[in-house]
């Protein structure tokens, strides 16, 4: 059998995508409550996702959204890491900016253990990728876009996309504000 270098790079980036779901998933988690998901999004969803990102662009005239959505294009996969807006009930808290979690339900706000256990998942996700040598880069315009896509349960409000590639250059380097071209 002969495995030419696209499929085993193709092949190469989703076993390190798998690793990384892994590490998000086992990372430490404040008081021990899991308040963290993590998918991998490949093939037409990914292309679904790098669309959604351009209609944000679109819709805020900020260009960083259609570079990034590049970024995805030229990429095998995209891991994706949520934290659920589910605060863990500490009293005396006041991490977030509220005296408890009933005021910062009140206000609309985001736990801080969430937002940080989400935090603590995506650098254990992005070690395993450095470890593995895989071109990574942690976007918030591709984790705004899966919301947008609905891929987590309803309330999820802090998501980062991180996509994978094996390119001779990384597709994530020499990014200027403008820059779209690859």
């Amino acid at each position: 059998m002969i495995e030419k270098r696209n499929e085993a790079a193709a092949a190469a980036a989703m076993r390190v995508a798998q690793d990384m779901v892994a590490a998000a998933l086992t990372a430490p988690k404040g008081c021990g409550v899991d308040n963290v998901d993590a998918l991998i999004i490949s093939g037409e969803e990914k292309d679904v996702l790098a669309s959604h990102m351009r209609d944000i662009a679109r819709e805020t005239g900020e260009d960083f959204y259609e570079r990034d959505a590049g970024n995805v294009d030229n990429s095998h996969c995209v891991v994706i890491i949520a934290a659920m807006d589910n605060p863990i009930q500490l009293t005396n808290c006041g991490y977030c900016g509220f005296p408890d979690c009933a005021a910062n339900r009140q206000a609309g706000a985001s736990c801080a253990f969430n937002v940080t256990d989400a935090g603590i998942a995506i650098g254990s996700a992005v070690s395993v990728a450095a470890d593995r040598r895989m071109d990574n880069r942690v976007l918030f315009s591709a984790g705004k876009a899966a919301l947008r896509m609905n891929l987590f349960p309803e309330g999820t409000r802090v998501c980062y996309g991180i996509p994978l590639s094996t390119s001779s250059k990384s597709v994530f380097f020499d990014r200027g504000a403008g820059d779209v071209s690859f």
